[in-house]
C-alpha cells in the first residue's frame, strides 16, 4: 500500500517534481516512466493489496477499504493547507488502526486512539525535517508544508509534537499491558528525538536527510521493545 501510496503522489504531482531539484529524477518526472504504466503499476500493487486484504477480519476489510480516500486526497493538501503533514499521518499510519483491529479482533478506541495519535505525531517530526530539503523551491512552485509554517520556529513545534508522539505511546503501553522492554524502548525514543532537534540544522539539506532518515532507528527501538515486551508476557 506505500508503493501505491507513492504512484499515486507522484501521478498528482509530476509537474511539481519536474521543478523541484530533489524530486527531478524521480520516473515520472524525468519521464522514464509514462503515465500508462504507472497506472498499471499501481493497478498490480492495489490487487496484490486487496489480495491480503481480503485475508482479514470484515473490520480490517472496511477499515482497508475506506484508507484509500486518504491516500488519493493527500497530495492535493500541500496544494491547499500548511499542515499536509497532519494529512500525510494520517494517512500513512492508518495501518495501525488496522493492525491492532486485525491482531486483537476489535475495535478497542482507548488502545487505537493513542496508537494512531503517536504514529500522526512522529510523521509530522520526520516529515517537517524532510520538508526543510525543498523549502526554497516549495515556495517558487507554490506548494506549501509546515516547514514553511513554522520557519525558524521549527524545534518548538517538534519539541510539542515529540511529547505528543512520547505520551500517547506511553498511554497505549499502559492501555494494552506492555512490559518494561517497551516501556524502555520509548524512553530510547524520546532521547533520540531530543538529539534530532538538538542538532537539526533546518538549512541544511544535508542534515535534514541525516536526521530524516535517523527515524528508522525509531522504528528498530519500538518494534524490539513490542517483541521483546511480548516475550516476557508469555
Amino acid at each position: 500500500m506505500r508503493s501505491s501510496a507513492c504512484i499515486i503522489n507522484d501521478l498528482w504531482d509530476v509537474k511539481y517534481d519536474q521543478q523541484v531539484e530533489r524530486t527531478a529524477n524521480r520516473p515520472l518526472a524525468c519521464g522514464s516512466l509514462n503515465t500508462n504504466q504507472a497506472i498499471g503499476l499501481l493497478a498490480g500493487l492495489l490487487s496484490g493489496s486487496l489480495a491480503c486484504l481480503l485475508q482479514l477480519d470484515t473490520t480490517t476489510i472496511a477499515l482497508g477499504v475506506t484508507a484509500i480516500i486518504p491516500t488519493i486526497l493527500y497530495p492535493l493538501a500541500k496544494r491547499y493547507t500548511y499542515w499536509p503533514q497532519v494529512v500525510l499521518g494520517a494517512t500513512l499510519n492508518y495501518g495501525a488502526i488496522m493492525g491492532y483491529a486485525a491482531v486483537s479482533n476489535s475495535f478497542s478506541p482507548e488502545a487505537i486512539l493513542p496508537l494512531y495519535l503517536s504514529t500522526i505525531f512522529w510523521t509530522m517530526i520526520y516529515d517537517t525535517i524532510y520538508a526543510h530539503q525543498d523549502k526554497e523551491d516549495d515556495i517558487k512552485i507554490g506548494v506549501k508544508s509546515t516547514a514553511l509554517r513554522f520557519g525558524d520556529q521549527t524545534k518548538p513545534w517538534l519539541t510539542a509534537f515529540s511529547v505528543g508522539m512520547i505520551s500517547n505511546l506511553t498511554i497505549a503501553g499502559i492501555v494494552t499491558n506492555q512490559t518494561w522492554p517497551f516501556f524502555l524502548a520509548v524512553a530510547a525514543t524520546s532521547c533520540h528525538l531530543g538529539w534530532q532537534i538538538a542538532t537539526l540544522q533546518i538549512n541544511s539539506r544535508k542534515n535534514c536527510w541525516k536526521k530524516f532518515n535517523s527515524n528508522q532507528w525509531i522504528g528498530a527501538f519500538i518494534l524490539s521493545g513490542l517483541f521483546f515486551g511480548t516475550l516476557l508476557k508469555e
